[in-house]
């Protein structure tokens, strides 16, 4: 067992107002496998390049380990896919690059494609490759299972059981309760560490929101009746003083006896008010500041006047003229929330370009009712650039209403005039949620939406989605989103 401890670490980026960390300390247990969590924007990756050295600093952070980070950092992308691996685990053998991706039931010819070409999904099995076989290092993982389809995860989740100890970044709520025996989370005001995964984190978390909101609800009834009962003793006190002072043959005289005695009893009383009523508001100050607001977003879908939308009969995506999955049918209808679920790189995404028009080889026939108004969130968000007013005016959607959905999401006001290219990958996805949803249309489409986005936004999206019923047609590889959000699942086969 070793320790990283982190002392007095304050940190914040050239040029902003903000530091990200301000003077926290704490120590990490490197046996431990430890999930760490938070709101996009909050830090999780810069912490894990500040463990690696990455920026400078003030406080101190210690470590006696070698430390890899995942995902890999690759030179040179335009070369084929195990380059890639050997660049990674430089001492690897053939043999042992083609057992793990036996492993990862993954056909061997990924590997000779241009790892550029290669989908989301397949370019993170090929790092995975890499790490499985690289060595045993302390791993900082950040969002791993991005892309990733089920049958990955749980080989990765088989890898992480046999690692002693790392740090995971993700967003994959069951991915995490699998995987982590204890919690770092970073909050509005602090960083709290504690032992179990993330449902065991979440129950006790919500439990000291309950009880700091109920407290809060008490403390100010507290207030408010100190207050009004603060305000009756001075005035009677004053009363009381006035009745102090006699005038007789011109001269004032006080009244030292039971009147004088009744007065500075009422001040006292009026004091001791004064100090419980303090004391319940540095109390209540002190509650709420960790409690992320779980605002509902809002989607105005239109319902079409046709029932069906969507038919596809036999349909099978080709690349350079070869069919890859089995014959697949299915129909989406005013009110499906319909997902497509299959292996990495199987031509999930191609669906659903074909269906936004995209011309794409295929086989069998995809029918799409006239004067559709679609909404389409990309998996992509390389082009994204510029400030959010040029993106709302480049979009022409409604700027009051997408601004607010993204505070919703935890933006904050500041964030609007930073460069997108400059946010995080899970402010960028955010960006595009709240784009689609501030847009009325018939039928969403979203590829891989919730990509790099927290834990509680993707509650939030969930939550609107069933208040909402928009038609939606997407793919995701969020088990428990699709649980709770789908209708219908069409299964891709090869």
């Amino acid at each position: 067992m070793s320790l990283i401890s982190v002392n007095n670490l304050t940190f914040g980026y050239d040029g902003s107002s903000n530091n990200i960390f301000q003077s926290v300390s704490f120590n990490i247990d490197t046996d431990w496998k430890l999930g760490l969590i938070g709101r996009n924007g909050k830090g999780k990756t810069t912490f894990l390049k500040l463990l690696q050295g990455k920026f400078e600093y003030k406080g101190k952070i210690l470590k006696s380990i070698e430390i890899d980070y995942f995902p890999f950092e690759i030179s040179n992308k335009d070369v084929m896919a195990i380059e890639v691996v050997y660049e990674i685990a430089p001492n690897v053998q053939d043999w042992e690059i083609i057992k793990e991706l036996n492993l990862l039931n993954t056909d061997t010819e990924i590997l000779y494609r241009n790892f550029n070409l290669l989908s989301g999904g397949e370019q993170v099995k090929i790092l995975l490759i890499g790490l499985f076989l690289k060595g045993n290092n302390f791993l900082l993982i950040d969002e791993p299972t991005n892309h990733l389809d089920s049958d990955t995860k749980d080989n990765l989740v088989n890898y992480l059981e046999k690692k002693k100890g790392f740090i995971l970044v993700s967003h994959d709520r069951d991915f995490l309760d699998r995987v982590v025996d204890h919690i770092i989370s970073i909050n509005n005001t602090n960083i709290e560490i504690c032992k179990g995964n993330f449902s065991s984190w979440k129950e006790n978390k919500d439990k000291k929101d309950n009880y700091e909101l109920i407290q809060n609800e008490k403390l100010q009834k507290d207030i408010n009746r100190l207050e009004n009962a603060s305000r009756n003793t001075a005035k009677w006190s004053n009363e009381v003083e006035k009745s102090k002072y006699k005038t007789k043959n011109s001269e004032s005289t006080i009244d030292r006896g039971y009147i004088g005695h009744k007065s500075a009893k009422m001040m006292k009383r009026s004091k001791v008010m004064e100090q419980r009523i303090q004391k319940a508001i540095d109390e209540k100050n002190n509650l709420l500041k960790n409690i992320d607001k779980n605002d509902d977003l809002k989607i105005i879908p239109i319902e079409s006047r046709k029932n069906e939308l969507i038919t596809a009969n036999n349909l099978q995506i080709k690349y350079d003229g070869k069919t890859i999955f089995s014959k697949v049918s299915f129909e989406v209808k005013n009110g499906d929330r319909v997902a497509i679920v299959g292996k990495n790189g199987i031509g999930k995404s191609s669906i659903l370009k074909l269906i936004i028009g995209e011309r794409i080889q295929h086989n069998g026939e995809l029918k799409i009712a006239n004067d559709l108004k679609i909404s389409y969130i990309s998996q992509n968000t390389e082009y994204l650039k510029g400030n959010v007013k040029k993106f709302v005016q480049d979009n022409k959607i409604d700027e009051s209403i997408f601004k607010a959905m993204l505070i919703k999401m935890g933006f904050l006001k500041t964030d609007f005039d930073t460069d997108m290219l400059n946010m995080s990958e899970g402010q960028k996805k955010k960006i595009l949620v709240a784009k689609s949803i501030s847009e009325q249309a018939n039928i969403y489409i979203w590829d891989e939406p919730l990509n790099y986005i927290d834990i509680l936004t993707r509650i939030q999206i969930e939550d609107a989605i069933l208040k909402y019923n928009p038609t939606l047609i997407f793919v995701e590889h969020d088990e428990i989103f699709i649980e709770k959000v789908a209708t219908k699942v069409i299964r891709i086969e090869k």
